[in-house]
């Protein structure tokens, strides 16, 4: 039924077989012993016959008219003349379905009380048949017209699903674009100032060493201008990821670990709930790359234990070893059942995407998911040759 307003054409067609059918079907049926009228109104039901099929080439335009007058030339019919056709049945059903998939569920519900109140007050005029094929019609109106309903659900549902997750991939992809660019930036702060080291070193050594033999300045020499070029190379990729990003270049020291107590005492302050900072090892400087790193996954993961656990206390454990440093990031919020419903140890949502992303591009790796006995945990291992921890 549905196919007949599929195509322009469609329509027509199905109007004019159907009426064919039933003008075929209703003169075969004449002048039967029981249709109840006479020779003299022969043109009339031949009429009606036609006028419960032909409106369906109107469905297109005007789908009201359409089911109005086929549902009025069914019901004449039935009810003066006893003579409903499988032709004008089949306009019937398609009709109050297309009703139904247009949004006009009233309408489309309409013919169902008609033609079941028709039942019930003639039932002692009419035959068992009879009785019984105004209950299928009606009951057949009433699934066409609910199927034509649940279509458009779900076709508005299908269109509604999509629209929402054009829009979550939108902004998930705003949201990484921005944190890839800010890692991108901070790497390259990191990266310069060893970059810039050794374009120095190299100028360094190129004037001050004594007795060095032309071929080696000019090595020195080809070294420092390597690294200046790939500093200005770097510079220049930054600028179009800050563009990229909407971000001005504003230009300020990058954090480190050492900034940390400030930004436990932001967190406690903002979140009015206890925050702790535990430092097991003895405190050693590292790469300022691995100590950026460490910063930004302890400030994503304070940041998300605000957002998804407002009021929870939180811990914050730094662990100096031999081979680099471990964190652990743990609150006693509701666990990760409150932050999109996912399972334990999953990682998902732009914030702990990011945070693994700056583990690994450092050759480290970060776990994050249910805690023991309840609570959110974030854990991390930054790998940091030359930082000699002890435990305590």
């Amino acid at each position: 039924m549905g196919r007949i307003a599929a195509s322009p054409h469609a329509p027509l067609v199905a109007g004019v077989l159907l009426g064919v059918l039933a003008f075929l079907e209703t003169v075969l049926r004449l002048p039967g012993p029981d249709a109840g009228f006479g020779e003299q109104e022969h043109p009339l039901v031949l009429l009606l016959a036609l006028i419960t099929t032909m409106p369906l080439v109107l469905m297109p335009t005007h789908a009201v008219s359409a089911a109005v007058l086929v549902t009025t030339a069914n019901f004449v019919a039935m009810t003066p003349f006893h003579l409903l056709t499988v032709a004008g049945t089949a306009a019937q059903l398609t009709v109050v379905h297309q009703l139904g998939r247009q949004n006009k569920r009233v309408l489309a519900a309409l013919p169902v009380p008609l033609f079941l109140g028709y039942a019930i007050a003639a039932a002692p005029d009419l035959g068992l048949g009879e009785r019984t094929l105004t209950l299928t019609l009606a009951s057949l109106t009433a699934a066409a017209a609910g199927a034509g309903i649940a279509r458009r659900a779900r076709n508005e549902a299908r269109v509604y699903s999509a629209a929402a997750q054009a829009v979550a991939d939108s902004l998930l992809e705003h949201a990484a674009r921005g944190e890839r660019a800010r890692i991108a930036r901070e790497l390259h702060d990191v990266v310069a100032h060893h970059i810039s080291m050794i374009s120095v070193q190299a100028e360094n050594a190129r004037l001050t060493t004594t007795g060095l033999p032309p071929d080696g300045a000019r090595r020195f020499l080809a070294i420092g201008d390597t690294a200046r070029a790939a500093l200005t190379e770097m510079r220049r990729l930054l600028g179009v990821l800050r563009e990229d990003a909407g971000e001005s270049p504003g230009r300020k020291p990058q954090p480190a670990l050492q900034q940390l107590i400030e930004l436990v005492d932001d967190a406690r302050d903002t979140s009015g709930g206890a925050t702790r900072l535990i430092v097991h090892g003895r405190v050693v400087p590292l790469d300022p790359g691995i100590e950026l790193t460490a910063y930004r996954i302890v400030q994503e993961a304070l940041t998300n234990a605000r957002r998804h656990a407002p009021g929870a206390a939180v811990d914050v454990e730094l662990r100096y070893t031999q081979t680099g440093i471990r964190l652990r990031i743990r609150d006693n919020g509701p666990g990760p059942r409150d932050r999109g419903g996912k399972v334990p140890g999953a990682l998902a949502g732009h914030g702990l995407v990011g945070m693994r992303e700056r583990a690994t591009m450092v050759g480290g790796e970060l776990n994050a998911g249910a805690a023991p006995g309840g609570g959110f945990v974030v854990e991390a291992r930054l790998p940091a040759p030359g930082a000699q921890g002890e435990g305590t």
